[in-house]
C-alpha cells in the first residue's frame, strides 16, 4: 500500500469511531429525552412493557438472605443460605459506609435521577477513543439493577450471563428502568427519601467477596463487626472491593486492597465527607481482617451436636410446604423446639455409651416432650457424626429418625398389649406363657412352616400382662397375638406413632400391608424397620393421654419482616381410649423395677421415678432397643450395627462398647437402656416427681363381654351351669382342700380371659391335704430375647 493510502486509512479510522461515538450519543439522548417511547427502533412497546414489569419487580423485590435456625430460647444453632446476606436498614449502616460508596462509585448520587447523563457520555467517549473500557459509567441505580438481576433474577447460568452481557442493548434497558426505578420510588416521597432507599437497597445486593452479599454479611465477615460499626478506613475497603473482589481481596492480595482503600479515602476527603486528620488516620490504619474470616457456616454440618436436628428441621419444613430452596433463600427465622440442655446431655450420653470411632455400631437417640397439642421434640442424636466423610465414620443419613432396618425388637409388644387391651383384656388378665420353642400357628418361616418361639429363660406358666411386659417372654405375646389377630396389632403401631410402617414403598406396597397380608406373627418381636423417633413418640401418644401428634421441630417460622409463616403440621388425633393409655402406661412401670429388663442400667444411674418402659433385642443380637417415657418426656434408643453386613454385637458393660462378635449378647437393657438413664435422670432432676396416671377398671379387669364369672365358693354343678350359661368351656380338677367336697376352691383363669379358652375348676375332694415344701426361692422370671430365626425380645 502506498504512503499516501496508509494515510488515508489513518484518516478514515477517527472518523469511523467519531461516527459510532455520534450514533451511540444519539441512542443516549434519545433515551434521555424519551425514555418510554424507544429510541431508534431498538426498542418496541413489547420492551417497554418488560421494562416497566422490570422496575416494579426491582421496587418490591425481596432479597436473598441468610435463614437462621434457632433453639427452643432462640439462640441461633445453624444457618441456611445461597447467599450470605442479612439485609439492613440505612439507618444500621455506617455514615462511613454510606459516604464511601457513593465517594467512589457515583459521586454525584443524590443529584441524578437514576443516569449520570454527564458521566455516560464522558465515559462513552474515552471508551470508544481507547477501543477498550477505560471507565465506568453506571450509577448505584444501575448498578443495583445489574446486581438484582445477577443475584436474584437469574437462576441459570444462561441467565446469569445476560445479566452482565457487555452490549449496549443491556446498558439501554439498565438506563431506562433506573429512570423508571427512581421515578417509581419518588411517588409520595422526597427525592432525598427515594435516594436513600436506592442507596440501602445497593448496599444490601452489592457482592463484597468470600461469599459475603451486602455491607452487614461483609462487616462480619472481614471484621466481625456490624455494619453500624464500621469505620472509614473498614468502609473504604469494602466500598473499593465492589470495582473487582478478586483484584482486592485483603486476605489474597492486601497490597493491592489496601492501595484501593486508599483512593478511596483520598476520594471521600476530597469531596468533604472526611477531614484530613481522619483521612490520615485512615490511611495509616492497618486492613484488621479478622482470622479466620467469620463467615457463618452454611448448612446442618456446622450446627455440631445439633445438626441432625437441623436436618430433620428442613425436611419436616420440606413436607409442610416450605422447600429447602426457599430456606436459602427466604431469610427467614426458624425457632425450633430444641432443648439445648437435653441435647448435651443425650449427646455425653451417646458417645459415653458408644464413642464416634467405634465402628459398626450405631447409638441413636431421640426425646420428645408429650402433650395434647403438640408433641415437640426437644432432642435427637447419634454418637455418629453429621458429615459426608464416610473414611472418618460420618454420615449424613437421618439416623434418629429415619427407619433402622434392623428393628426395636420386643418393644412392639407394647403394641399387642395395646390391642389386647382395646380387644376386651385387661392389664391383669393372666397370660399363658407356652413353653420355650412353642410352634405357634401365626409363627412361620419362609416356607410358611410354624416355626418355634424361644425365650432367652425360663418363664412361669402364666404371667400377669404388666408382669410379662416386665420380663418379655417371646412365647406369651406369639400366644396374645393369635387372639388379637396381626392387623390390628399392626394398626395399632400405626395409630400410635409409628406411621413409617405405612408409607408406600417403591412398588407402592407398605410394610404394614406386606404384613398384614402375610399375617407376620413376628411382628409382635419388633422385626421391622424402626424409626426411633417414631418409636419415641409412639411413647409421648401413650404418655398423652392416647393422643397422636406429629413429632414437630417447629416452634414458630418468620420471615424476613418479622411476620409470621404459617406451617402446616399434621393435627393430633385421638388414636386411643385416654383410659387404656393410661392404664398400659401404669402396666409398663415394671420394667426397671428389680426383676425388669431394664432394672440394672436404672440402678447403675440412680433412677428412682415411676415411669413406663419396654426393651427389645432384635434376631441374633444384631440390634436392641429401649422406650422409656413419663408424661414429661419420652425418649427412645437404638443400638445397632450400622455396617453393609451387620452382625451380632457383644455387649460386656463397664467402659468398654459394644462390638460385632461371633457369640453376641447385646440386649435392650443393656447399652440401649444405658444410655436413656444417663441422657434422661440429669434432665429429670430439677423437675417434680410425675406420678404414673390413674388406671380404669374396664382396663385392668378387661370388658365386661370377656370376664369370667366368679364362681369360687360355689358348689361345682352351680359354677359350671352358670360358666356355661356365660359361653365358657370348663374343665376340672380334684384337688384336696378342707372345704367341703364339691365346692370350688380356685379357678383359673380368673377376671377376663381369651374365647377359646378353658376355665378350669379346682375341686375340693374334702380330704386334707399334705403340707407343701416350702419353695427355695423366686419363681423364675421370663426371658427377652428369641433365638429363632425371626425372633425379638428384651
Amino acid at each position: 500500500m502506498a504512503r499516501g493510502e496508509r494515510n488515508i486509512g489513518a484518516k478514515v479510522r477517527p472518523i469511523t469511531k467519531l461516527l459510532a461515538i455520534c450514533l451511540v450519543a444519539g441512542v443516549i439522548v434519545a433515551g434521555m429525552t424519551f425514555p418510554f417511547a424507544g429510541a431508534m427502533g431498538l426498542i418496541s412497546n413489547d420492551a417497554s412493557d418488560t421494562v416497566n414489569a422490570t422496575s416494579s419487580d426491582l421496587a418490591a423485590g425481596q432479597l436473598p438472605g441468610v435463614s437462621t435456625v434457632t433453639d427452643n430460647q432462640g439462640a441461633p444453632i445453624a444457618y441456611l443460605y445461597e447467599q450470605n446476606r442479612t439485609p439492613v436498614s440505612l439507618q444500621q449502616m455506617s455514615p462511613a459506609m454510606r459516604g464511601a460508596i457513593v465517594a467512589i462509585e457515583d459521586r454525584r448520587f443524590y443529584e441524578h435521577d437514576g443516569v449520570d447523563w454527564t458521566g455516560t457520555l464522558r465515559a462513552l467517549v474515552t471508551n470508544q477513543t481507547a477501543g477498550s473500557t477505560q471507565q465506568g459509567a453506571s450509577t448505584l441505580t444501575q448498578q443495583y439493577i445489574k446486581n438484582y438481576q445477577l443475584y436474584v433474577t437469574a437462576q441459570t447460568e444462561s441467565e446469569r450471563l445476560e445479566a452482565t452481557e457487555p452490549t449496549y442493548a443491556r446498558k439501554l434497558r439498565e438506563v431506562r428502568v433506573a429512570l423508571q426505578l427512581e421515578r417509581q420510588l419518588a411517588s409520595g416521597r422526597t427525592k432525598q427519601e427515594a435516594k436513600d432507599e436506592v442507596l440501602e437497597r445497593y448496599l444490601n445486593i452489592v457482592f463484597l467477596g468470600n461469599n459475603s452479599y451486602g455491607v452487614a454479611a461483609a462487616a462480619r465477615t472481614y471484621f466481625n463487626t456490624t455494619p453500624e460499626r464500621l469505620t472509614v478506613p473498614q468502609a473504604a475497603l469494602l466500598a473499593g472491593m465492589v470495582q473487582s473482589t478478586t483484584q482486592f481481596d485483603p486476605t489474597r492480595h492486601p497490597q493491592a486492597a489496601t492501595g484501593r482503600r486508599n483512593e478511596v479515602i483520598n476520594q471521600m476527603l476530597g469531596q468533604g465527607m472526611i477531614t484530613q486528620q481522619q483521612a490520615q488516620e485512615a490511611v495509616a490504619a492497618p486492613l484488621g481482617i479478622v482470622e479466620p474470616l467469620a463467615t457463618p457456616p452454611n448448612g446442618c454440618i456446622g450446627a455440631g451436636n445439633a445438626a441432625f436436628f437441623c436436618k430433620y428441621v428442613v425436611d419436616y419444613l420440606g413436607e409442610s410446604g416450605i422447600s429447602a430452596e426457599q430456606i436459602n433463600r427466604g431469610g427467614y427465622t426458624i425457632r425450633t423446639t430444641l432443648d439445648r440442655n437435653a441435647m448435651n446431655l443425650m449427646q455425653t450420653a451417646l458417645n459415653d455409651e458408644v464413642p464416634p470411632d467405634q465402628r459398626n455400631v450405631a447409638d441413636t437417640m431421640a426425646n420428645i416432650q408429650p402433650g395434647r397439642d403438640k408433641h415437640r421434640v426437644v432432642a435427637m442424636g447419634a454418637n455418629r457424626v453429621f458429615g459426608v466423610d464416610g473414611d472418618a465414620l460420618q454420615t449424613s443419613y437421618g439416623l434418629p429418625w429415619e427407619p433402622v432396618n434392623l428393628g426395636a425388637g420386643s418393644v412392639y409388644k407394647v403394641f399387642t398389649a395395646a390391642a389386647a387391651l382395646e380387644k376386651g383384656l385387661g392389664i391383669n388378665y393372666q397370660m399363658d406363657i407356652p413353653p420355650d420353642g412353642y410352634a405357634s400357628p401365626i409363627y412361620r418361616d419362609g416356607s410358611g412352616n410354624p416355626f418355634p418361639v424361644r425365650n432367652a429363660s425360663p418363664a412361669p406358666p402364666r404371667l400377669s400382662m404388666t408382669d410379662a411386659l416386665a420380663t418379655s417372654p417371646n412365647t406369651g405375646f406369639v400366644k396374645l397375638m393369635e387372639y388379637t389377630g396381626v392387623p390390628p396389632v399392626v394398626d395399632m403401631a400405626v395409630r400410635l406413632g409409628m406411621r413409617s410402617l405405612a408409607e408406600p414403598g417403591p412398588d407402592g406396597v407398605s410394610i404394614a400391608d406386606t404384613v398384614r397380608e402375610q399375617n407376620q406373627g413376628s411382628f409382635t418381636l419388633g422385626v421391622t424397620p424402626t424409626s426411633v423417633l417414631e418409636l419415641a413418640n409412639s411413647g409421648a401418644t401413650l404418655a398423652s393421654g392416647g393422643m397422636y401428634c406429629p413429632p414437630t421441630p417447629i416452634e414458630s417460622v418468620t420471615d424476613a419482616s418479622g411476620s409470621p409463616v404459617p406451617v402446616s403440621e399434621q393435627p393430633c388425633e385421638q388414636v386411643v381410649d385416654p383410659a387404656l393409655a393410661d392404664t398400659l402406661m401404669s402396666g409398663l412401670a415394671k420394667d426397671d423395677q428389680p426383676g425388669g429388663t431394664s432394672n440394672a442400667a436404672a440402678t447403675s444411674q440412680g433412677w428412682n421415678r415411676p415411669m413406663a418402659g419396654k426393651t427389645g433385642t432384635t434376631q441374633q443380637n444384631k440390634s436392641a432397643a429401649f422406650l422409656g417415657f413419663t408424661q414429661q418426656y419420652s425418649g427412645a434408643v437404638i443400638v445397632f450395627d450400622d455396617s453393609s453386613s451387620p452382625r451380632g454385637l457383644c455387649d460386656s458393660g463397664g467402659d468398654n462398647p459394644p462390638f460385632p462378635c461371633g457369640d453376641p449378647n447385646i440386649f435392650g437393657g443393656k447399652t440401649p437402656a444405658l444410655t436413656w438413664y444417663k441422657a434422661m435422670n440429669p434432665l429429670f432432676a430439677p423437675l417434680p416427681v410425675a406420678q404414673l396416671p390413674p388406671t380404669s377398671p374396664r382396663y385392668l379387669q378387661g370388658g365386661s363381654n370377656e370376664q369370667v364369672p366368679e364362681v369360687v365358693g360355689d358348689q361345682v354343678d352351680e359354677a359350671t351351669e352358670e360358666l356355661r350359661d356365660a359361653g365358657f368351656q370348663v374343665a376340672q380338677t380334684q384337688v384336696g382342700n378342707r372345704a367341703p367336697a364339691g365346692t370350688v376352691v380356685g379357678q383359673n383363669p380368673r377376671g377376663s380371659i381369651l374365647p377359646d379358652q378353658v376355665v378350669t375348676l379346682q375341686v375340693s375332694n374334702g380330704t386334707v391335704p399334705s403340707p407343701p415344701t416350702p419353695p427355695s426361692g423366686p419363681p423364675p422370671l421370663a426371658g427377652g430375647t428369641n433365638t429363632g430365626a425371626t425372633g425379638g425380645g428384651g
